[in-house]
């Protein structure tokens, strides 16, 4: 069994972003300059959002953290989301979420432009990413295709199950990894909550991708010897023993699923990190104008 490390594999990846930016800075171009918006307290979106604008700090990029109550009116987010869309020192806009019940996160995510979508939620990029054209992947599993990448993880053949059908993770993961690229040529499986036999399915996997957000969902009789395991939870679960009270859980109940594996990620120190490093890449990938010139 091999860890993959994400912590590692972050680090590696933020000096190179690190040393593009300050190439930039050096000939003159545009810094590019990712903006948040946050609507409410939420503790673990707080944290999500903190740790994205100081990783833009540590490698030189530029980043604005928009605030709202959790009271703020759809219109008016909208209306803020179109005020980034139309200033052109803004490369890169994330909206993050969950938002309230209130608002549509939905019709939130179809105003944000598609050439500042860095996040890859548009309607838009999930249709020229499904087409194979140029567009802003979504960041998770653009970190999960570099991973495998960066650990030289044979795709081609194999049988990838993925566990969760959202359209942030579980879908836009089947849809690259059966695509005509490395990584990708594999056979692809999206099962969900309504599938049937899953543990069935889960154990027939070369590649076993958890997107579903249970804590400790995925169990050793679920895995299959050898299988790559890519865990993308990332919940919080009561524990006594520790300080805070609770601990960090992915969807893999970790401690008996690793001995069976030839790759698994950690959590935390997994797939994370690797969002946050995907988010960097494509937010200078706008504004140099990569993708939509």
């Amino acid at each position: 069994m091999q860890l993959l490390d994400g912590k590692f594999l972050s680090k590696q990846i933020k000096q190179e972003i690190a040393t593009e930016v300050a190439q930039i800075r050096e000939r003159g171009g545009k810094i590019p300059h990712l903006v948040a918006i946050l609507v409410g307290n939420l503790g673990r979106s707080e944290t999500y959002v903190s740790s994205k604008m100081k990783n833009c700090e540590e490698i030189g990029m530029k980043s604005t953290l928009i605030r709202f109550d959790d009271t703020v009116s759809e219109a008016e987010l909208l209306a803020k989301v179109e005020e980034v869309n139309n200033n052109p020192d803004m490369d890169g806009l994330i909206v993050q979420l969950p938002l309230p019940a209130h608002i549509s996160a939905d019709k939130v995510m179809e105003t944000i432009h598609p050439a500042k979508d860095v996040d890859g939620f548009h309607p838009i990029n999930i249709g020229r990413m499904a087409k194979g054209l140029p567009a802003y992947v979504s960041a998770t599993p653009q970190g999960i295709l570099e991973m495998l990448k960066r650990y030289e993880i044979e795709t081609a053949g194999k049988h990838c199950v993925v566990v969760g059908r959202s359209q942030i993770v579980g879908l836009p993961m089947s849809i690259l990894m059966q695509r005509n690229t490395y990584p990708g040529n594999c056979t692809v499986t999206l099962t969900h909550s309504r599938t049937q036999n899953l543990a069935e399915i889960t154990r027939t996997a070369d590649i076993l991708v958890a997107a579903l957000g249970k804590p400790e969902f995925i169990t050793a009789d679920m895995v299959k010897e050898g299988a790559v395991v890519i865990d993308v939870g990332l919940e919080t679960v009561p524990d006594p023993t520790k300080k805070s009270g609770f601990a960090l859980k992915g969807d893999v109940k970790f401690d008996e699923v690793a001995p069976k594996t030839s790759f698994i990620t950690p959590v935390p120190g997994g797939v994370g990190l690797m969002t946050i490093c995907s988010l960097m890449q494509n937010t200078i990938k706008a504004a140099q104008g990569e993708i939509y010139s």
